[in-house]
């Protein structure tokens, strides 16, 4: 059974940080790139962040270049995403997700983040930020 299972979301002041595991079981890690999508409420869902099959290459939002980190543990089938300087408006529910896109195929991740390629998703974590 393919699961991808979030964690590490809740409730931080405007400045703090967070950091986000995705763990992913019931397929070949290292042959899907993965990555992080966001929705707030009454807005459309946002990619954030990605990285690729071989984590040699990262994708992030313009909105949170230089605050989000993204990396992966191959050992143990684990993406984070750290979230430094959190704004009110980075408020959504985050969710992992995952693109069959081994050896780098289409250098997903490179320049472009996961798109609507997505084969797996997870369930969500809640990430709330007060001003």
């Amino acid at each position: 059974e393919v699961q991808l299972v979030e964690s590490g979301g809740g409730l931080v002041q405007a400045g703090g940080s967070l950091r986000l595991s995705c763990a992913a079981s019931g397929f070949t890690f290292d042959e899907y790139a993965i990555g992080w999508f966001r929705q707030a409420p009454g807005k459309e869902r946002e990619e954030v962040s990605c990285i690729s099959s071989s984590g040699g290459g990262t994708f992030y939002a313009d909105s949170v270049k230089g605050r989000f980190t993204i990396s992966s543990d191959n050992a143990k089938n684990t993406v984070y995403l750290q979230m430094n300087s959190l704004k009110p408006e980075d408020t959504a529910v985050y969710y992992c997700a995952a693109r069959f896109a081994p050896w780098d195929v289409l250098n997903v991740c490179f320049t472009d983040g996961l798109g609507s390629l997505v084969h797996y998703w997870g369930q969500g974590t809640q990430v709330s930020v007060s001003s």
